[in-house]
């Protein structure tokens, strides 16, 4: 393909994918094929000779489409949103353009200082203090990572590192040394909620240390305080263990609870207090609802400023902040926790802007060696939008969950709202004459709206009740996408109540 069939092809490629984004409702959000569809219809090995563009384009319709669950589409109130915007991919092909492994400054001298000035953008949109930004006074600053997950599992490698670093006496040299650091590690525990996203225990599993889940229920909204932490840390020091690190969540997976930070503070300053060697790491989670600090009445209802007691903090944009996926952002209070940690060199990397300490080198930041320029995309991103854009785009769909459950409320006689609206997520189930009775309802609920093809709903348990999770935090769905489905929950459960 020579620089006139690119041409050529992107213009193709681009009016297809426009083609597609305004239809896209025409189509059904969940792909239907069996396992293993794809491999009948490919050849059994690549091709000898090249084929034409027109050829393979076709494909993507015939033979792609048809395995594709459609996360854009306005009938997608499953999980939580992966969203896109025009701007965002632009940036993607930009980036793909300018293809490069791009793991120290001189790699790419813009890849690493657009991605350092964008996430200081960002970190003042979301309204995290002062000490997350690259110029602020503890010297943190912003990474981008690819998911939630790996900036989880970063912070913990982190958090492990330090934690050694502070508590296994200095003076101990060799194999006394490296004795004490296994005995050490062979106490350590990393906690999390049982609404704690799973990314946390997954972290634990590789890293080959304890995990311990405390139990969080309906009495507090689904969301960690100071009690509960403290039984839980008082439950580790009866046994002999040593907590390192926990997640704190912004918006729980399940009901987008919001921990409280105050009081996660409080417990850990009387455990060990603050810039104390052996102190627990904080990570916040805040991979969907941190989108929404860009709105100022958020900031100011989650206490977002409390966190300046914690460690490290990440939100992807990818979810709710109209970039497509991947674009994980990970805030980390002091980046010398990262350096520290993930730090090593080879003469390979060498060269006098690093050597001197001059610049940032993102591999040191992060698990793997290469990364992409994903900051174009966050920088078109806010651009194009602007903060004031993507603040009308949260308030939206957030009224979006607030119109819905205000519609559940109303038919007290088939629904029961669990949870919410928070964050655009309603957690709700079919009511009965017991917790049997209505689970059975509710999962034929579940099972029969998604059956209609037109739109996709998730589910959850809580405390023993199987729940139905509403989201309307896509970018293209509209209050008439809102009220269909809300329709067909309504005509679909009285079906099931009065058969």
């Amino acid at each position: 393909m020579d620089s006139r069939g690119f041409r050529e092809a992107a213009i193709s490629s681009i009016d297809e994918i426009i083609n597609y984004f305004d239809n896209l409702d025409k189509r059904d959000v969940v792909s239907t094929v069996e396992p293993g569809y794809l491999r009948k219809l490919l050849p059994a090995e690549a091709p000898l000779e090249g084929e034409s563009w027109t050829d393979i384009q076709k494909d993507i319709e015939a033979k792609i489409m048809p395995g594709i669950t459609h996360w854009q589409h306005p009938g997608f109130h499953a999980f939580f949103p992966c969203a896109a915007s025009y701007p965002s991919i632009l940036g993607e092909l930009y980036s793909a353009a300018l293809s490069g492994a791009c793991f120290n400054w001189i790699c790419s001298p813009a890849v690493t200082e657009l991605e350092t000035v964008v996430l200081d953008w960002l970190a003042k949109a979301l309204g995290l203090p002062e000490c997350f930004l690259s110029t602020g006074p503890t010297h943190g600053g912003g990474v981008i990572q690819g998911s939630a997950s790996e900036a989880v599992l970063t912070a913990m490698v982190a958090a492990r590192d330090k934690y050694l670093r502070e508590t296994v006496p200095a003076e101990l040299e060799g194999d006394a040394r490296e004795d004490a650091i296994a005995l050490k590690r062979s106490r350590m525990v990393a906690l999390a909620t049982s609404r704690t996203h799973s990314s946390t225990q997954k972290a634990a599993i590789i890293l080959g240390v304890r995990f311990m889940t405390i139990p969080v229920g309906a009495d507090d909204n689904y969301a960690l305080t100071a009690p509960v932490l403290a039984a839980t840390l008082a439950k580790c020091r009866e046994r002999g263990l040593e907590p390192f690190f926990l997640t704190a969540t912004l918006g729980t997976t399940d009901t987008c609870a919001v921990d409280d930070f105050a009081g996660i503070a409080s417990a850990l300053a009387d455990h060990v207090p603050p810039g104390t060697p052996g102190e627990v790491w904080v990570h916040v989670d805040a991979a969907y609802a941190g989108a929404a600090l860009v709105c100022p009445e958020v900031q100011q209802a989650t206490r977002i400023a409390e966190v300046s007691k914690f460690h490290s903090f990440d939100m992807n944009m990818h979810k709710w902040l109209l970039t497509n996926f991947d674009a994980s952002c990970l805030f980390v209070r002091d980046r010398a926790w990262f350096v520290q940690a993930l730090s090593v060199n080879q003469a390979v990397y060498s060269n006098n802007a690093s050597d001197g300490g001059l610049v940032t080198d993102y591999r040191e930041w992060q698990i793997p060696l290469g990364r992409r320029f994903r900051s174009l995309k966050i920088w078109f991103v806010l651009r194009s939008f602007g903060v004031e854009g993507l603040r009308a785009y949260i308030r939206r769909t957030t009224q979006l969950g607030e119109e819905f459950a205000g519609w559940v409320r109303e038919r007290k006689d088939l629904f029961e709202i669990l949870t919410g609206p928070s964050f655009a997520l309603t957690v709700f189930g079919v009511v009965g004459k017991d917790e049997e009775e209505m689970n059975q309802r509710t999962r034929r609920l579940y099972e029969a709206v998604n059956a209609t093809g037109k739109m996709w709903v998730t589910s959850t348990v809580l405390d023993g009740r199987f729940a139905i999770r509403m989201v309307t935090s896509v970018n293209k769905t509209e209050r008439a996408h809102v009220e269909s489905a809300f329709q067909t929950f309504v005509e679909k459960a009285e079906d099931i109540v009065r058969p």
